[in-house]
């Protein structure tokens, strides 16, 4: 069975909440799905899914350190990613803290690994993000990614 791994780092719990909201939407679909705090996560666990996600709070207009690391780690499976199903969302402090580059950064690497990535043309076009908490607005977009990606992983897989 298809398998949909989600990795986040959270320091005030709202990129997790995030995380579970995406799960919820993946679960909807009815795959398979594995949502982890990224340091409990060994970079060869994400050869063992069909679909990754990654959730950050955005640092500076980037990602959390511990989920780049675990990005330069996985260079050592180069190549070995290539048509796997890639999203991302972000969580800030406050509007323009740099959400969109944060998910852009890690839809960079995800591209780079051969991925396959899903844009969307109605709603946050690269991924979910949240001012804080995530809001209802942020909560549905949350789980429509976890939907859309679901649905992607099935025709890909």
């Amino acid at each position: 069975m298809a398998k949909v791994l989600i990795v986040y780092y959270s320091r005030t719990g709202n990129t997790r909440q995030m995380a579970k909201l995406v799960e919820e939407g993946i679960r909807a679909e009815g795959i398979d799905v594995e949502t982890k705090d990224v340091e409990d996560v060994e970079t060869n666990e994400l050869l063992n899914a069909e679909g990754i996600i990654f959730g950050s709070p955005t640092y500076y207009g980037g990602m959390a350190a511990p989920l780049k690391k675990l990005l330069d780690e996985s260079v050592e499976f180069h190549g070995k990613l290539q048509g796997k199903v890639g999203a991302a969302f972000s969580s800030s402090a406050n509007i323009g803290g740099g959400n969109e580059t944060t998910v852009l950064g890690i839809l960079n690497a995800f591209l780079i690994h051969g991925m396959v990535v899903q844009g969307d043309a109605n709603d946050d076009h690269y991924g979910p993000v949240a001012i804080g908490a995530p809001d209802k607005r942020a909560s549905q977009q949350c789980r429509r990614l976890g939907q859309k990606v679901a649905r992607l992983v099935k025709k890909v897989c």
